[in-house]
């Protein structure tokens, strides 16, 4: 009725972020990655696939920077008169600059399994580690990572009006979401294995016990962390395909400005 719906724009009041606080982040999480890429392409000793791989998802975390800063610029020139745009040419750049976003999203989801993987086979398999990742296998992952994520976002953008697409890219974060929860419980588990025969040879118990719960902590950041990051972004889709027009999901839209 027209009592509830007023009742529920009473409760339902959207969050006003200003742009220049979005312009901020944009700039600090663009600096903090520039160091990352520039640490590990300066020291010689962090040249090897595994710091390869932290690279690329520090690039991947670069292109979400460079286009919040860049829509973020362009909104607040916009609004102030600087800048005046014809539709068209908005409508195209507001296109490519969420093709930029749905790339990086792929592409920082895949370096995040592909670091995992890697942690796994060093741990796993630490004598054959060498020989199983060389560095040409891991150009070819980088490249196939890069490549996969500029396919599937262009086919994103193109389709996204399509709730297929965005199951799949659903189905893509929760596939990586198992993945990295599955290897490194495994990690975790051989870890403390070792910290329990290494304790019961030399009558520690205290010691391993303060190392498991520090190897649980360890864990429970890493993917508490992965989680908080992407979770509402990936929590955003499953809303759109589910209960585009329900009161309680466009509340959850408007209160976070999506």
């Amino acid at each position: 009725s027209n009592a509830t719906a007023g009742a529920g724009g009473v409760w339902c009041q959207g969050l006003d972020i200003p742009n220049e606080l979005f312009l901020v982040l944009g700039l600090v999480s663009l600096v903090e990655n520039l160091l990352v890429v520039a640490a590990i392409l300066k020291n010689r000793n962090l040249h090897s696939p595994t710091y390869y791989f932290i690279c690329c998802l520090a690039v991947s975390d670069m292109l979400v920077s460079v286009s919040n800063l860049a829509e973020t610029l362009f909104m607040l020139l916009m609004e102030h008169g600087v800048l005046v745009i014809h539709a068209s040419i908005v409508r195209h750049m507001d296109n490519f600059i969420d093709m930029l976003i749905c790339s990086s999203v792929v592409s920082s989801l895949s370096f995040l399994g592909v670091i995992a993987v890697d942690r796994y086979i060093t741990i796993f398999y630490a004598l054959r580690y060498h020989s199983i990742m060389t560095l040409q296998r891991a150009v070819v992952t980088m490249a196939s990572v890069w490549l996969a994520s500029t396919v599937s976002s262009t086919i994103f953008i193109t389709y996204y009006n399509n709730n297929t697409i965005l199951l799949c890219l659903i189905s893509f974060f929760l596939f990586m979401l198992v993945l990295m929860l599955v290897l490194y419980i495994h990690m975790f588990a051989l870890a403390r294995h070792h910290l329990h025969s290494i304790s019961s040879q030399q009558k520690q118990p205290t010691v391993y016990r303060s190392s498991s719960l520090k190897g649980a902590v360890t864990l429970t950041i890493l993917l508490g962390v992965f989680f908080i990051c992407w979770g509402p972004f990936f929590f955003h889709l499953i809303l759109i395909v589910t209960c585009p027009t329900n009161p309680f999901c466009t509340c959850f839209f408007s209160y976070f400005n999506l």
